[in-house]
């Protein structure tokens, strides 16, 4: 009976302390006495790729110790802890300690079966297992989770991945992530609750995060995505404070998934709180010799005006800039806001003070592979050690996204070496700038057009443009070649050559082909900061041919080739904030040609154009723009040639026909071209009330112009020549669609001549692949 308690204690003991029950086994298996407590040897069964020499190196006994149960049960606890085992047992046998382990297997392959949103790279590169490495069950389930995120971030919640083991020879496995990807989880809905001075529908046009529909099919907007949240708080905070609120204030925003986790409804908790007004305005300057009063036309803010958060920061911005032109290098200018909530006003002091004279240490470049460090450095308007100037910085930002080599390019500003030191790093996303590039499109100018391009924009990453283009279409083809060195010799000098071969087709407004084959030379730098100036030479042999009898007598004479040899110059002012898509700034050039240097024609032939971009709102979506071209072509020691001279009509007068304004012969009806023009455009682009997803624009516009004046030779009772003013009005849309950009116009003239070639619809279209 003693016995018999003694082991009753011992099992109580295990059980309440944990130990193992073979453990607890082992003692009481054997009775107390002090040679048998001793242990005399330790066997490692069960191993494979793991010496047994390393099992024992995790044990916390070793032969001459105790069987202590407790520092067994760690050494237990240690060799699971190395992740080398599936499964450890410790028993005793005799006096000898028995280790039996299971190895964990070895991952021979790791797949992915299901996926096809997200490729085989970026599964892996989510994932700690890799092959060669111990398969271990905590590690599998860790990326199972990161997996399965990973596809929440996608927007797609109802994903599901299963593990799968796969058994092979000598203790190897293959490890399958199957993967049922789901569909996207979309946005059923976006609701506002506190919202009063804005509605929900305007609000929804403010955050980025978008409802589901069809039209958005090429759009991930539509997808739940908690980090575009953050953002969609940001940009609403923004644009209240843009409108005045002051005080808004985002309270919560609930996401909340339907029951067959397919959609989420999301509601944003807001506050809105009083809306402000402009109250005091001062500018005050620490800076010496600097008057405030001759900075006040920078600042853009009112009082009386609403409260704009960003009218704030746009006018910190002009001051900083209207100062550094004056000369000072270091400029810090800070608003001091002083809110009168009883008032509902908010005044604000810009002042203007010395900041801290920091000087450009470095400046690094990531996330350009291709594209060499010399490319980049040379758009620079600031290199290493000249004063840190935020302007400049931020015309070096927009001169290397003119360069069109780049997704996206991000410049920040970094503690350097010293407090007198700034590092300015350069973070650049490349995007592809060679293309193979099969057009096809209709225009009502050329018809039906069929293009093949090859064109390498950032040739070897060096910024050189090589191109090869053939264009045919139902009224002009085209065969080239160009190549551009943007800094010919490392100055910041353009460089290039084009080779050509043009047809072109004027039979419907002038009966008569044009063919012209040649080559020019080229060259241009830049005078300041954003004037330039080009030269060029032209050398082609230009012919009039495929002459109908049933042409203008005036058209016949003219048939024949012609070589010319031809000097020329562009002067180009642009302040616009975009070459692609203006919504602000100014343009103006003016080229001059010069023929007779050689070849058979001699003329002087100058144009001017100009642009003016205004934009109505401060998103600027709506823009009055006014754009004007005008020229004249003077013979030197002869008359002026049919294709010396202007042509008026079509996509820079709408409502006219190409050609359609001018003089014309009115016995053959065929435009005789003018030796002066004239053209102009007030147009006004709107955003179309459809989703903002869809790039759809809208225009309003009028042209204006007019052509000419002939040779004297060129004259008679069927030669119709007023000169007088044309005019349409008309409207149009734009929609830039994956497929290329379509553009439709409808004009109608309100003055013009009997004689005149109308169209009332302009269609150009086209796609890129």
């Amino acid at each position: 009976m003693a016995y018999f308690g003694v082991r009753l204690a011992i099992l109580i003991v295990c059980v309440v302390t944990g130990w193992s029950l073979p453990l607890a086994r082992l003692q009481a298996q054997t009775p107390p006495s002090q040679s048998g407590d001793l242990i005399r040897a330790i066997e490692v069964e069960g191993t494979q790729r793991v010496e047994p020499g390393t099992v024992r190196s995790y044990l916390l006994v070793q032969p001459g110790d105790r069987f202590d149960p407790a520092r067994i049960d760690r050494s237990l606890k240690s060799l699971f802890a190395t992740g080398l085992f599936a499964d450890v047992a410790i028993n005793r046998r005799g006096d000898t300690l028995v280790v039996s382990v299971t190895e964990n297997a070895i991952i021979n392959r790791i797949a992915f079966e299901g996926n096809q949103r997200v490729d085989d790279a970026t599964l892996e590169s989510e994932i700690s297992l890799r092959p060669r490495q111990i398969y271990t069950r905590s590690k599998v389930q860790g990326d199972v989770k990161r997996l399965q995120e990973l596809y929440r971030r996608t927007g797609r919640f109802g994903a599901t991945v299963e593990p799968k083991v796969i058994e092979l020879p000598q203790n190897r496995i293959d490890l399958v992530f199957e993967i049922s990807e789901g569909d996207a989880t979309e946005i059923e809905s976006i609701r506002f609750v506190g919202n009063k001075a804005f509605s929900d529908s305007e609000l929804r046009d403010v955050v980025r995060t978008r409802e589901s529909a069809w039209w958005r099919f090429l759009s991930s907007d539509d997808t739940y995505d908690p980090d575009r949240l953050a953002l969609d708080q940001e940009l609403l905070r923004r644009f209240y404070l843009s409108e005045g609120y002051a005080d808004f204030r985002v309270l919560a925003t609930n996401a909340s998934l339907t029951q067959d986790r397919r959609s989420f409804f999301l509601t944003f908790t807001v506050d809105e709180g009083e809306r402000y007004k402009f109250g005091e305005i001062e500018v005050a300057s620490s800076l010496r010799g600097l008057d405030p009063a001759t900075t006040r036309e920078a600042v853009t803010v009112e009082p009386g005006d609403w409260y704009d958060a960003d009218e704030v920061e746009r006018s910190i911005e002009a001051l900083t800039d209207m100062v550094g032109t004056q000369g000072y290098a270091f400029v810090d200018v800070r608003p001091r806001i002083n809110r009168d909530r009883a008032e509902r006003s908010i005044d604000v002091a810009f002042e203007i003070g010395e900041g801290p004279r920091v000087f450009v240490e470095r400046i690094n470049i990531y996330g350009n592979v291709r594209t060499v460090d010399k490319v980049i450095r040379r758009e620079f308007r600031v290199v290493e050690g000249d004063p840190f100037n935020t302007s400049r910085i931020q015309r070096s930002r927009q001169r290397l996204r003119n360069l069109d080599y780049f997704e996206s390019v991000e410049i920040e500003q970094l503690p350097g070496s010293a407090p007198d030191r700034a590092v300015v790093n350069v973070n650049v996303e490349e995007k592809s700038t060679g293309s193979l590039s099969l057009g096809a499109g209709f225009s009502t100018t050329s018809g039906v057009i069929g293009d093949i391009t090859l064109r390498e924009r950032n040739l070897l990453g060096r910024g050189q443009d090589l191109r090869a283009r053939v264009l045919i279409a139902e009224r002009d083809s085209q065969v080239s070649i160009s190549f551009t060195e943007p800094y010919f010799l490392d100055r910041e000098i353009s460089a290039g050559f084009d080779v050509f071969y043009l047809t072109i087709d004027r039979q419907e407004e002038a009966s008569f082909d044009e063919t012209s084959i040649g080559g020019a030379v080229r060259f241009g730098y830049p005078l300041t900061e954003h004037l330039d100036q080009n030269w060029r030479y032209t050398l082609k042999q230009s012919e009039i041919e495929n002459v109908p009898d049933t042409a203008s007598p005036f058209i016949k004479a003219e048939e024949g080739e012609d070589y010319v040899s031809e000097v020329s110059q562009s002067l180009v002012y642009d302040r616009r904030n975009s070459l692609f898509l203006p919504t602000n700034g100014y343009l103006a050039q003016f080229d001059i040609g010069v023929a007779g240097l050689g070849g058979d024609v001699a003329y002087l032939r100058p144009v001017a154009t100009g642009a003016y971009y205004v934009p109505l709102t401060d998103s600027e979506r709506w823009v009055l723009g006014f754009r004007g071209s005008t020229g004249y072509v003077y013979g030197i020691g002869d008359d002026v040639r049919l294709f010396d001279r202007f042509f008026v009509g079509g996509d820079d007068l709408r409502g006219f026909a190409t050609a359609g304004v001018g003089p014309r012969d009115i016995s053959t009806d065929d435009a005789l071209g003018g030796q002066w023009f004239y053209t102009g455009t007030v147009e006004l682009g709107f955003p179309l009330p459809v989703p903002t997803e869809l790039p759809l624009r809208g225009r309003i516009f009028t042209d204006f112009g007019s052509s000419g004046a002939l040779p004297d030779d060129v004259s008679g009772p069927t030669v119709a020549d007023t000169a007088s003013i044309r005019a349409t009005v008309g409207a149009g849309l734009t929609w830039t669609s994956p497929f290329g950009p379509i553009g439709i116009d409808v004009g109608v003239p309100y003055l013009k001549e009997d004689f005149d070639e109308t169209e009332l619809i302009r269609i150009n279209l086209g796609a890129r692949f």
